[in-house]
């Protein structure tokens, strides 16, 4: 059983609901003991870092989810949910993140169109399970203003916005999707089944 992270942000039920359509079994909590009993956790999200920092601490979720990825159960964040991953954001203001990857989130440079709406095409960097049957310059579906400023050897593929946005990284057991899979039709869906088949 996948675990889907509610926060109060985010498109919860429809990457449920992906998850459902490749055949695995995913549920919607915020109860610490259902992210104990799960064989993976994901957090979905879309708005603001600062205000997914408050509402994790608020339902009390940072030291469960800490602890769940310590014990190398698989975890996945996708779109917000990557960016909170990192060490610091800065929307809003500068707020610390769950540091599960070292980096931070800033604001896209100016000279691009922000929010980064639309299909962009991926650039492979490295292998990752998460990447299995997928090809370079398959295109997915991303929504975002801010990107996450890190080092190159986290960093699994990357897309190009006049500058690489890293697309996907992973350290260890921590695989971040800027993108929406969720949206992004058939090969959105493999890389979550993909995700079912690290577990």
């Amino acid at each position: 059983m996948i675990a889907i992270v509610n926060y109060g942000m985010g498109n919860l039920r429809s990457v449920q609901k992906a998850f459902e359509t490749v055949g695995l079994e995913a549920v919607v909590t915020h109860d610490p003991e259902v992210l104990k009993a799960s064989e993976g956790i994901v957090i979905p999200g879309v708005g603001a870092f600062y205000d997914a920092m408050e509402n994790i601490k608020t339902l009390n979720l940072e030291e469960s989810i800490l602890e769940e990825v310590s014990k190398g159960k698989p975890f996945l964040g996708i779109c917000l949910g990557m960016q909170i991953l990192f060490d610091h954001g800065y929307e809003v203001e500068k707020c610390q993140g769950l540091g599960l990857v070292e980096g931070d989130i800033v604001k896209i440079p100016e000279g691009r169109k922000v929010p980064h709406m639309g299909w962009n095409q991926l650039n492979i960097n490295q292998e990752s399970a998460i990447l299995k049957g997928i090809t370079p310059g398959t295109n997915f579906y991303f929504v975002h203003s801010y990107y996450a400023k890190c080092h190159q050897d986290v960093v699994v593929a990357s897309t190009d916005y006049k500058m690489d946005i890293p697309a996907i990284v992973q350290k260890d057991n921590v695989w971040g999707i800027q993108f929406h899979p969720e949206k992004s039709g058939k090969s959105g869906l493999k890389i979550l089944k993909n995700f079912g088949e690290l577990i």
